[in-house]
């Protein structure tokens, strides 16, 4: 039986939430995707190399993961509303440090910083989702929230690059401040109360370890978890490399490189939600499947690419960007079914650091096999691309042994 919804709330006030749980995830999402064209500004402002910048990026990604790991012993303690408005109220933090860093050395400890506390918020929301939205129309509402990877591509990075080059670099910092303050008081107000979780004994504390360790080795989580971690590192070998290759290789200009990026982000946020909703008509394994299928052809293509023009560009990028994140969708609401409902929060912190593991698991792969002349010209990418074609395989094959602990089938209407 398909449990209620620990919460009923009025279809203004879902919708409401939703859009602000999409706005919070945008937050941390520009922030994670900004860092990486700030670089060259970075590098001049502290007088630090590429591999500083890369340093910092990675200590972002696997701070976020260790958060991840640890917020699982005690996700499920706390009023999931609460939680996330301390959590969030503490990346905020974090983002205005990073502004008013005087130096690279705190720079860093401020990135690390965002990431422990950014690392938690995906988890969050998705325990949010799983504990007021029926199974049923996970698919939907985890597309609305999803909408925020496309919102940061569309509007979050264009515009931080443009303050950056008009205002310094800690300029898309104080945006986010900003932002995320706007943000938390809707959240504030709009969020109830999220509680039912917690209803009998809480689990004493000596025994919060070993119930992680029993949740870590449970198989039909451990099944879940290793498609998740695939599922990420499959589209990391490919998608930081992008905007170095239409540099490198296709000779665009940084700023067209925006265009590109918005013309994705744009496509994403028309069938983030169509995407959803087809999980929740057909079932959410069914649609990954088949999405993870689908995104062979634009990962091939992507990496394959012949010379092109700007415009052939801005027509290839976005069906590798509905695909490649769109499979996201349906997996992301089908691990919300996965665990029992006590422990969907210890779940998706689990999984939320293990992502983070994947993402640099595939970014670090990825590089392996790059190589760039002195001309700038990278090569090496079209092997990424066989490879994270071989894993969307292996993942088709293996979502169909992935089982949750609530049915995940089609939706009876």
């Amino acid at each position: 039986m398909t449990p209620l919804p620990t919460a009923v709330l009025s279809p203004a006030r879902e919708r409401w939430m939703l859009w602000l749980l999409a706005l919070t995830q945008f937050t941390v999402i520009m922030d994670f995707m900004v860092m990486m064209p700030l670089a060259p500004q970075l590098m001049q402002a502290f007088k630090i190399g590429p591999a500083a910048v890369s340093g910092a990026v990675s200590a972002y990604a696997w701070c976020a993961g260790l958060s991840g790991l640890l917020a699982a012993t005690y996700i499920d303690r706390f009023d999931r509303k609460r939680l996330l408005l301390v959590m969030f109220c503490l990346f905020t933090v974090s983002n205005l440090a990073c502004a008013l860093a005087p130096n690279f050395h705190v720079l860093l400890w401020s990135r690390a910083f965002a990431g422990l506390t950014g690392g938690v918020l995906g988890a969050i929301t998705m325990a949010i989702i799983g504990d007021v939205i029926p199974a049923e129309r996970r698919g939907a509402a985890t597309g609305v929230v999803m909408t925020s990877f496309a919102m940061a591509a569309i509007g979050g990075v264009p515009v931080g690059v443009v303050l950056a080059a008009h205002f310094g670099w800690a300029s898309p910092f104080f945006l986010l401040v900003l932002l995320s303050l706007l943000v938390w008081l809707g959240a504030a107000r709009v969020l109830p109360s999220l509680r039912s979780h917690l209803a009998g004994t809480p689990t004493p504390l000596r025994e919060v370890l070993p119930n992680l360790l029993a949740l870590l080795r449970e198989p039909r989580h451990l099944q879940a978890f290793a498609l998740s971690v695939v599922n990420m590192a499959a589209g990391m070998l490919l998608i930081p490399f992008v905007s170095p290759m239409l540099v490198g290789n296709q000779g665009l200009a940084p700023l067209d490189v925006t265009w590109v990026y918005l013309a994705g982000g744009c496509a994403t946020l028309v069938t983030a939600r169509m995407v959803g909703r087809w999980a929740d008509r057909a079932g959410k394994q069914t649609v990954y499947r088949w999405m993870a299928l689908f995104s062979i052809v634009p990962m091939l293509l992507i990496t394959h690419l012949p010379q092109l023009p700007l415009l052939a560009l801005m027509l290839v990028f976005p069906l590798f960007m509905v695909f490649v994140s769109g499979r996201t969708i349906p997996l992301q609401a089908l691990l919300t079914t996965i665990p029992a409902p006590q422990q969907r929060g210890a779940f998706l912190s689990a999984n939320s650091a293990l992502q983070s593991v994947g993402n640099g698991l595939g970014a670090w792969l990825g590089g392996l096999t790059l190589h760039t002349d002195a001309a700038g010209h990278i090569s090496g990418y079209g092997i990424n691309g066989w490879i994270a074609a071989i894993l969307s395989l292996l993942m088709v094959w293996w979502a169909a042994r992935v089982s949750g602990a609530v049915q995940v089938g089609p939706a009876k209407v």
